[in-house]
């Protein structure tokens, strides 16, 4: 997939180019193998890390490239059409990485930044507790002061990439419950920190990122390693959020649109009747709105980056992304795989596993329903 988009820079288009070769080269051919496996090699972020395709957008003091948020989503999009779940590794470290480069002290973001970015260091970010994740500043994972440090007690759940991951940005409550998201601070704990444990989820789709359940057991850290001050940290996450929504976005109509390419060749060399499915509209027709839908998702994912590189408000352009995006590429990748007829059906194909992984979108970071309270309150205000 290389969609023309004459407003790119040619910077742009050269990571565009760089991003699609690997994919096509490096990613897609283990799609179906990383599902078995249910991991990513560390090998292949590492050198998806040295090509400069990790959260590029961070400030090359602490590793990165400087690179416009739209650069980022290019990466996403062109990644994703490989392997989606290789992308969201991608998109994670944007999202992690962003808030650690805004808000870590100094020498831990030098520390730790530079190692996100080659790839050598995979960081997960956990929010969501059991009691729900769409409620996410009613968080009871306590962060209690001692000395010179915290101590960290409760349970995140629902976490991506928690038992491959060497670190996480984490939430906890270091305020009453009753002052809500002004009690909620987010740290940065290494995750073979003792105290610490993971277990996994056994899940429908996603298998190679995974989801897990993140324990901490009277773990201790340091203050430094709190990022930004005291009751900060639910502002932080959603301003985070904003940027990794409109890369998701990408991230999932890159999916779809493999399936669409792919079926799109189908329909040319698959006969019935004496002629090509390709001639019959009731075949081609699905297909040319699933087209139409995705190009348009696409361009409100470009436009919401944009409006982000010349820092204008996107808040409600990023929900939008995040709840059409996944719907969209849903509709789209379950249209392809019937367009397959029985063969789509088959587990041979690669229809089924992205339908599986794109679902899960519909619910991680953030509902269709919760996004559209955001679009509404962006919209008409909190009444």
């Amino acid at each position: 997939m290389n969609a023309i988009d004459p407003a790119l820079s040619e910077e742009q288009r050269e990571f565009q180019e760089v991003a699609r070769r690997f994919s096509a080269t490096k990613v897609a051919p283990g799609y179906q193998k990383r599902e078995i496996e249910a991991r990513i090699d560390r090998a292949l972020i590492r050198e998806m890390g040295s090509l400069g395709l990790i959260a590029p957008e961070i400030p090359e003091e602490f590793g990165g490239l400087g690179l416009p948020s739209l650069t980022s989503g290019l990466i996403a999009e062109q990644i994703g059409y490989g392997d989606i779940n290789v992308a969201y590794a991608q998109i994670l470290s944007s999202l992690t990485g962003k808030i650690m480069a805004e808000h870590a002290p100094r020498d831990l973001a030098l520390e730790w930044l530079p190692k996100l970015t080659a790839g050598e260091k995979v960081f997960c970010i956990a929010l969501t507790e059991p009691r729900g994740g769409s409620d996410a500043a009613n968080l009871s994972l306590s962060a209690r002061k001692d000395g010179n440090g915290y101590i960290l007690k409760g349970e995140k759940s629902s976490i991506s990439m928690a038992d491959q991951a060497d670190a996480v940005v984490l939430f906890a409550r270091t305020g009453a419950p009753e002052e809500g998201a002004r009690g909620v601070s987010a740290f940065f704990v290494p995750m073979d920190t003792p105290g610490v444990s993971t277990l996994r989820y056994k899940d429908l789709g996603s298998h190679a990122i995974g989801r897990s359940s993140i324990f901490f057991d009277d773990v201790h850290i340091p203050a430094s390693f709190r990022l930004a001050d005291e009751g900060a940290g639910f502002v932080q996450v959603m301003q985070g959020f904003d940027f990794s929504r409109a890369l998701i976005g990408l991230q999932v109509i890159a999916s779809a649109q493999a399936s669409l390419d792919e079926s799109w060749a189908y329909i040319k060399e698959r006969k019935a009747f004496g002629a090509p499915l390709a001639k019959n509209q009731g075949v081609t027709f699905p297909l040319a709105e699933g087209e139409t839908a995705i190009a348009a998702a696409r361009q409100l994912c470009y436009h919401t980056l944009r409006l982000k590189d010349a820092d204008l408000p996107h808040t409600a352009e990023a929900a939008m992304c995040k709840w059409l995006c996944p719907k969209t590429a849903v509709d789209v990748i379950h249209q392809c795989l019937l367009t397959h007829g029985h063969y789509g059906w088959s587990l041979d194909l690669p229809h089924q596993q992205r339908l599986r992984d794109v679902m899960g979108l519909e619910i991680g970071d953030g509902t269709a329903q919760i996004m559209k309270m955001i679009i509404a309150r962006e919209k008409a205000g909190r009444h």
